[in-house]
Formats: structure tokens, sequence, C-alpha cells
């Protein structure tokens, strides 16, 4: 429970240290193995909602609604396996590479 500060429950809160998995979308591009591992991690990971391709964009169904991921754009594994896009500037203000020590126990998503 969260503790009371001027009759308001707590207001300030840090994200929890948890380790996700992301790719970063690169479009189109003319490396076939690049696109390739893009497209089996994005079959192993999308589960029963899937992504569209339109253009250079990918069309990312979540629980709020499609999302749209532009070039550029990473694409994040939640931590119940979801799938959603973030913004590179906000992923780089959010995220930082993790050790081998540290990475998901498994590569599975999450049910």
């Amino acid at each position: 429970m969260a503790e009371k500060v001027d009759g308001f429950a707590q207001r300030f809160w840090r994200k929890k240290p948890v380790v996700i998995e992301a790719v970063q979308w690169l479009g189109p591009v003319p490396d076939t193995n690049y696109l390739t591992a893009f497209d089996e991690w994005m079959a192993a990971n999308q589960g029963k909602r899937r992504c569209r391709f339109v253009g250079a964009n990918i069309i990312i169904p979540t629980l709020e609604g499609d999302h749209i991921a532009s070039p550029g754009d990473w694409i994040i594994r939640g931590v119940n396996g979801e799938l959603y896009p973030c913004k590179p500037d906000i992923f780089a203000k959010t995220y930082e590479p993790v050790s081998s020590g540290e990475r998901l126990p498994s590569s599975e998503p999450s049910e």
C-alpha cells in the first residue's frame, strides 16, 4: 500500500529494474539477414495478435489498440509477453544494455 502524502497516495515512483527484450525496426532494408532474423523474432513473440506491415511501418496490435512502429523505433516485448513500439529517444532515456548474466532466463514469451 502506498503511503499518504498531503492527502494523496504516493505520487513519485521509480520504474522497477526489469530486463526486457527489444529489437530495433530498421524498415525494409536490403540486408536479408536482418529481415529474416527480425521476421523470426516477430513470429516467435507476437502470439495471437498478428502485426501488419504497411509500407515501411509495422502496425502492432496492443491491448490499447493498434500502434505504429516506424523505421528506427524499438519493438519491446513487455513483462507479460506483449509487443509494443517505443520511439528511439524514449528508449535511450529508459533502457540500457544488460550483460549476458542479466538476460531473461528464457527466450519464450510469457503467457
